[in-house]
């Protein structure tokens, strides 16, 4: 098994205020799958994905990668693993504004041993002729390409994508979500996207849907669409 999670559980407040966000997930997926995180707001799932990020930590339960256990690395271990094995896509773009498109990816190619080509990446995103612009040029989508540019050139085991399209409008996003599809297929990122919009469940290999911290469903998408065919 590629990426398993045991047991997990998560609180945040103390007394009172105090709130079960996860109460013990267990979830198992398959190198190169693509997977869809459902729920509604405060169902836990972006809390679920920032703990496989190793953004946030765990109360219990485990989650290894390969049978490596993150809980059992040191904060030097856990930075290579971030390093190593994961790519993050948030909805708020990050990019360092005095950097052009080209550097802003080269970026995320530093951080790897074994970084993808960045011109031939560039021209997967449709961003080549773009390169030497600054993120303040381009338009919210284009910006979105370069985030997911700089993810995936490290050649990440994972790509993590918290709400990706949620600040991009209709067309924007089924190109984005294409292009997330793209990496999936000819990188063989495994992708794991946390989304509140259930249209997107339709082009993921698996579909796992939370609500009050529990996995209520967790299923393979047996008849799975083309991003460009959702609708929604």
């Amino acid at each position: 098994m590629f990426l398993e999670l045991n047991g997990i559980t998560k609180h945040f407040g103390e007394g009172e205020s105090r709130v079960e966000v996860l109460k013990g997930i267990d979830l198992d997926i398959e190198k190169g799958e693509f997977t869809v995180l459902l729920g509604p707001s405060g169902s836990g799932k972006s809390t679920l994905l920032n703990i496989i990020g190793g953004i946030d930590s765990a109360d219990t339960g485990y989650i290894a990668i390969n049978g490596e256990k993150t809980a059992d690395m040191n904060e030097a271990k856990l930075t290579r693993y971030r390093r190593k094995h994961l790519g993050y896509i948030f909805q708020q773009y990050n990019l360092i504004p005095n950097l052009n498109i080209k550097e802003n990816v080269e970026v995320g190619a530093y951080l790897s041993e074994a970084p993808l080509d960045v011109d031939d990446l560039l021209k997967t995103l449709g961003l080549y002729e773009h390169r030497h612009k600054l993120p303040n040029q381009l338009s919210g989508g284009q910006q979105q390409r370069t985030a997911i540019g700089r993810a995936i050139v490290k050649n990440p085991d994972i790509l993590l994508c918290d709400e990706p399209t949620g600040a991009l409008d209709y067309n924007t996003s089924k190109e984005i979500l294409k292009l997330i599809a793209e990496v999936n297929e000819k990188y063989g990122s495994t992708v794991i996207m946390v989304t509140h919009n259930d249209a997107i469940k339709n082009m993921a290999d698996r579909v796992v849907k939370l609500r009050d911290g529990v996995i209520r469903k967790n299923y393979m998408n047996e008849t799975k669409i083309a991003a460009a065919d959702l609708d929604w």
